[in-house]
């Protein structure tokens, strides 16, 4: 052939359409290869077909099992092939066609204008097709996730519960921590580790010719979750054991649920299957779906053994602010804990509704002693609840509400 075998010839377009033909008898033809053989045709254009068939079987073939049918697609596609660049005195008027040029193959059939694209541009002159409904997009739909994360708790039933509860899992993940009074070496400390640099100093004549720093050693913040379980927290009851599973499960979080006496549930939720943790805790919590005593059963966590853990700790309500203690005695006992624990989130299902205000009085008792009432009626609302945990443990200082008549709601 020519010295001008591929000229004016789009060698990613031949490159992409040689491979696609290798890979439908079997070749082992990527990108990479595609990508190497371009690279090729840059370097050196051959002017005879030999030249362009080592060049090609040097940059498509990795194993001798490809060699047959690799040559087989060479000869198909090379074999009676008008010289190249195509030509518009190479086909009849009638039956020439700029794009494509079809060949004879014997491992796959070709249609019209089956054969590879030797040349770059077009026609020039396109007839334009007749369309009146505008570009065409494709249709986005949301995922199972994203369509459940807005229900109601009370919409949803227990297989969807459990999908999001996986979700779940996946936001307690991002853990907060906290400072120590340890300090372990770091490039990025502040403070000179005086021992590491006089040991190095050494080397170097007692000269701290190299300074070793060192940082603060941080620790998992404590969390510990109470669940209200009562009869005016029934929908919700559900949604909220996957979120006290969720944290049981990916940490060592304390969980408990309440309605008129105290149940500790760290144990029953870290079971490894999600259907029988639910359930085991279903079954622990004797007085589910009864009245509601909060202020009793705060006090009961903190003189129990338990109390301790809630020392420093992320402390997590759910309940909607109903109960049957006197409000005076839920905010003494929530003023005790807000003295023990590092910060409290509310998390109160009626929070999110339109034109809402704490008029509950056991609400209205407890908002002053907590750092956030978050809204929890959707399981978005529980993935960010979950996921504001991070910045609940600033080490600003706390921001409580204040005792005033509409008080602000932090979301």
């Amino acid at each position: 052939m020519s010295a001008g075998l591929l000229r004016g010839t789009d060698r990613a377009a031949f490159a992409t359409a040689f491979a696609g033909r290798l890979r439908r008898a079997g070749v082992n033809a990527g990108l990479t290869e595609a990508g190497d053989f371009v690279r090729a045709l840059a370097v050196w254009t051959p002017g005879e077909t030999s030249a362009l068939y080592w060049a090609a079987r040097i940059s498509f073939v990795r194993r001798h099992a490809d060699l047959a049918a690799f040559d087989r697609v060479f000869a198909a596609v090379f074999a009676d092939a008008p010289p190249l660049p195509l030509t518009r005195s190479a086909a009849p008027p009638g039956t020439r066609d700029d794009v494509h040029l079809p060949v004879p193959a014997d491992t796959d059939a070709t249609g019209d204008g089956g054969g590879l694209p030797w040349a770059t541009l077009p026609a020039p002159v396109a007839e334009e097709e007749p369309s009146d409904a505008g570009v065409r997009l494709p249709e986005r739909r949301p995922s199972a996730l994203a369509g459940l994360a807005d229900r109601p708790f009370e919409d949803l039933d227990a297989a969807q519960v459990e999908l999001l509860g996986d979700a779940l899992r996946e936001a307690a993940a991002r853990w907060p921590s906290r400072r120590t009074r340890r300090h372990a070496v770091g490039p990025a400390g502040r403070r000179v580790a005086l021992r590491p640099t006089i040991a190095r100093a050494r080397r170097t004549a007692w000269e701290p010719v190299e300074v070793v720093r060192e940082r603060q050693v941080r620790r998992p913040r404590r969390v510990v979750l109470l669940c209200d379980l009562s009869e005016s927290m029934r929908a919700q009851a559900h949604a909220y054991l996957h979120l006290l599973r969720a944290f049981a499960v990916v940490t060592d979080a304390e969980v408990f649920a309440f309605a008129t006496t105290l149940t500790r549930l760290t144990v029953a939720l870290r079971h490894t299957s999600a259907s029988a943790a639910i359930a085991h805790a279903s079954a622990a919590v004797t007085d589910r779906f009864g009245g509601t005593c909060i202020a009793t059963n705060l006090r009961a966590l903190l003189a129990s053994p338990h109390g301790d853990a809630v020392r420093g700790a992320v402390v997590l309500i759910g309940s909607d602010g109903w109960d049957s203690d006197p409000p005076a005695e839920l905010a003494a006992v929530m003023a005790r804990l807000s003295r023990r624990a590092h910060r409290i989130v509310w998390l109160n299902p009626r929070a999110g509704a339109p034109g809402f205000a704490p008029l509950v009085a056991g609400m209205a008792a407890a908002l002053p002693y907590c750092d956030r009432l978050l809204p929890a009626a959707t399981f978005r609302d529980l993935l960010d609840a979950a996921g504001q945990l991070q910045s609940v443990t600033c080490t600003e200082g706390r921001k409580r509400f204040t005792a005033t008549p509409t008080p602000r709601i932090i979301a």
